[in-house]
Formats: C-alpha cells, sequence, structure tokens
C-alpha cells in the first residue's frame, strides 16, 4: 500500500521505443504515473487524449507523464501513432511494478470480482516520494484531476467550484424584495373595490 510522504517503489521499464524509464533518472522532476489496463480501450483511450491534451499545462508545472500497461511496445506504437498520443508509455510485461503500486489485483467488474490491472494514478516528488495517489479512478475527466492536484501540491490556486457557488449564494436575496411588493397591490386592489362607485343622492 502507497504512503504519502514515503519513497516511492524503484522501477526502471522500457518505453514505447525500447528506452528503459527508471525513477532514479527522473529525480529533480515532478511525475504523473499512470496505470491503465490495455491500448486502444474506450476508458484508457479517453485517458490517454486527456493526458496528451493537457501536456502543455503539465509541462508547465514541471512534470511529465507516463502511462504504463503489460502491452508490448508495438502496441503501445500503434495506440500512440492512431490517436497521435504525445505521453510516453511504459511496459510492465511482469505486472511486478504495477503490484508493487497497487495497481493490479482484486477489483470488480460488472459487480463481480476479477483479477487485473486497477485503473489509478500516483504523484511523485522530485524527491521521488508518493506525493498523492489515487487508488482507483474513472477515465473522464481524470486528468483535469490531477493537473489541479499538482497545482496545490506546488503551491497553486485553490479550485474554481468554491466561487461559483459563491455567486449563486449572493444572487438569492433579492427574492424576497419581490414577495413584498405582492401584499401592497393586493391591498390597493381591495381598497378600490370597497370605494362606493356613485356619489350618494341629495335628499330633497
Amino acid at each position: 500500500m502507497l504512503q504519502v510522504g514515503k519513497p516511492a517503489p524503484a522501477f526502471s521499464l522500457p518505453d514505447q521505443d525500447g528506452k528503459k524509464v527508471a525513477l532514479s533518472s527522473l529525480r529533480g522532476r515532478w511525475v504523473v504515473l499512470y496505470f491503465y489496463p490495455r491500448d486502444d480501450t474506450p476508458g484508457c483511450t479517453v485517458e490517454a487524449c486527456e493526458f496528451t491534451a493537457a501536456l502543455p499545462d503539465f509541462r508547465g508545472l514541471g512534470a511529465e507523464v507516463f502511462g504504463c500497461s503489460a502491452d508490448s511496445a508495438a502496441a503501445h506504437t500503434k495506440f500512440i501513432a492512431k490517436y497521435k498520443l504525445g505521453i510516453t508509455l511504459l511496459t510492465d510485461a511482469s505486472k511486478a511494478v504495477m503490484k508493487a503500486y497497487g495497481a493490479y489485483g482484486e477489483k470488480k467488474l460488472y459487480g463481480k470480482p476479477v483479477v487485473g490491472v486497477i485503473r489509478s494514478t500516483v504523484i511523485l516528488s522530485p524527491e521521488g516520494k508518493v506525493a498523492h495517489h489515487w487508488a482507483t479512478v474513472k477515465a473522464a475527466g481524470h486528468a483535469e484531476q490531477v493537473r489541479q492536484r499538482l497545482a496545490e501540491l506546488q503551491g497553486g490556486a485553490p479550485a474554481v467550484p468554491a466561487a461559483k457557488g459563491a455567486k449563486k449564494a449572493a444572487t438569492k436575496p433579492k427574492a424576497p424584495a419581490k414577495a413584498a411588493k405582492k401584499p401592497a397591490k393586493k391591498a390597493a386592489a381591495k381598497a378600490a373595490t370597497k370605494a362606493p362607485k356613485k356619489a350618494p343622492k341629495a335628499s330633497r
């Protein structure tokens, strides 16, 4: 089980070009390492494309993004070419690294327990320590979630949704003013109906 603040499990895995990527060689940089089940499947494609689209933001935060699965280098290369991905994909054929990061084991698929790759993500600090860990994630929208958390870890601004809620709350006090006008109108209408329509005739 990964613990925030503790050294991350060491790894040295080949990327899509057969080049070894070791955790020790990434010291001094923030690292986003996400684990996914399989290349070119719906959820994994969404996740990879979103991370690719957000690459300029991650690089602006001094971070490198790596995807990791048990797929071969050939499968990674085909996946990257098909969707024009900009991220580096690592191959963990033995699943040893995934197990060390809690990304392989029992999970539920359509309500049934199965053993396989668990979609998860970890942010590693420049010191090679676990800065944040998502034990399970949903593919859609996850890249933005990671970007926001990375910015917060670096002392960035808080997320935007809180400000939207404040704006809605500020507009609510206007409602009582409208309600106050209605009783006044009704009172004026009643007073008009009670007034005599014609002046009384003078007695002879």
